[in-house]
């Protein structure tokens, strides 16, 4: 799979960044000082006229050079939420550094740029609330579902099932699914994918002679990610599934997944933080980590789910074979990244409630090395996504 490229590009797209966020803030401070400092003016005068001249260069070099694909951009295609967060955070600026000059009595030049950094630090916090709460007011927007349609696929269903060191449980999980989801079998077909990630066991042996109709062998351990994205790959479904090899989510609940793409969703995944949600059971280890991760999808998603990583999600199938096309996360993170993909592209998304009542196995998660490990690779995500090493595949059209 081909992997973004590294070096210059990256440094120059940091650079142009960082000159278009200075840039505003030099004329800002300048403008300020001159007024206020030079000619006199009033402070909250000088202050209101240099904000004014900064916001509309700002404005107009992100509306310049932002992508239109960019996601994290798109605040700029919204000139009166742009306005409107504009006078908010110039309001905090006046405030703020109206407060500073009460208490210190700044009236040197260095004293008013101190002071006029100190304001637009804080401004800055307010612009990004304001810009982050458009983005995900835009993304809220877009998650409307449609009709029942026709979807492209020789299957009408597939379920992909990641697995590693499986030898036992992937018997019976291969089965139960096949026995319990028998009339969509004989109602437009069911195709169960086992992907080996790697095992070095009997995992794919046992997988074959349960009657999985596809059974794919990572060469090594790679990570549920790359499992996953192998599976949904080579898969035939008009919508597809994934969902883990313990079988935590019972079949019950692939049926109510492929209703709702059939009628009409985009993408439906589990919520075990959904109000109307069982969980019997769940380690201390795998809550921490659950929230943890939550907490920090921010960083990447700019609506994100109540719950990113529950190991049961539904697409459409060619809206699947399109985002696993463009994915390029291995582990955990993988989740966030297919999250992401979908987000930008507009696609409908809801969360439905589940039954969980998980494994006694102990957690294969290690929280600080995973964590860092998240981190990092959310770090990958927005860089590729800025960069442009999303767009290289067409978005699939509404089937109807």
């Amino acid at each position: 799979m081909t992997r973004p490229e590294r070096g210059s590009g990256s440094w120059k797209r940091l650079a142009a960044f960082s000159a278009i966020a200075a840039v505003p803030t030099a004329l800002d401070v300048s403008i300020l000082a001159a007024l206020r400092v030079g000619w006199g003016w009033p402070l909250i005068v000088a202050d209101v006229a240099a904000i004014a001249l900064a916001s509309v260069t700002s404005y107009l070099l992100h509306r310049a050079t932002a992508r239109r694909a960019n996601p994290y951009a798109r605040w700029v295609q919204a000139p009166l939420a742009f306005v409107m967060v504009a006078v908010v955070a110039g309001g905090v600026d006046v405030f703020v550094l109206r407060l500073l000059f009460t208490a210190t009595g700044y009236e040197s030049i260095g004293g008013v740029v101190l002071a006029k950094l100190i304001a637009v630090g804080c401004a800055v916090l307010v612009r990004i609330a304001g810009y982050r709460y458009i983005l995900a007011d835009l993304v809220r927007e877009n998650r409307v579902p449609g009709g029942p349609r026709d979807l492209p696929g020789s299957q009408r269903l597939s379920v992909v099932i990641p697995a590693y060191r499986e030898p036992v449980r992937i018997a019976e999980t291969v089965t139960r699914i096949r026995h319990e989801l028998r009339d969509i079998q004989d109602h437009g077909g069911l195709e169960i994918i086992v992907v080996d990630d790697g095992s070095g066991d009997g995992t794919a042996d046992a997988a074959r002679d349960a009657g999985a109709d596809q059974v794919l062998v990572q060469p090594q351990n790679r990570g549920k990610g790359a499992a996953v994205r192998s599976g949904v790959l080579a898969s035939n479904g008009q919508v597809v599934c994934f969902t883990d090899a313990d079988l935590a989510y019972d079949p019950p609940h692939l049926r109510r997944v492929l209703s709702m793409v059939e009628g009409g969703w985009d993408v439906v995944i589990g919520s075990r933080r959904h109000p109307d949600s069982v969980v019997s059971r769940s380690s201390g280890l795998r809550l921490i980590g659950s929230i943890v991760v939550n907490r920090i999808s921010g960083a990447v998603l700019l609506a994100r789910p109540l719950d990113t990583q529950c190991g049961l999600k539904g697409f459409r199938g060619d809206v699947a074979r399109h985002v696993f096309a463009q994915a390029r996360i291995d582990g955990f993170a993988f989740d966030i990244e297919v999250l992401h993909l979908v987000e930008r592209a507009g696609w409908s998304l809801i969360e439905i409630p589940v039954e969980l009542d998980e494994s006694d196995e102990p957690s294969t998660v290690r929280i600080g090395r995973d964590v860092v490990q998240l981190a990092m690779d959310m770090l990958r995500i927005r860089r590729w996504s800025t960069s442009g090493a999303y767009d290289a595949v067409a978005r699939p059209q509404s089937s109807t």
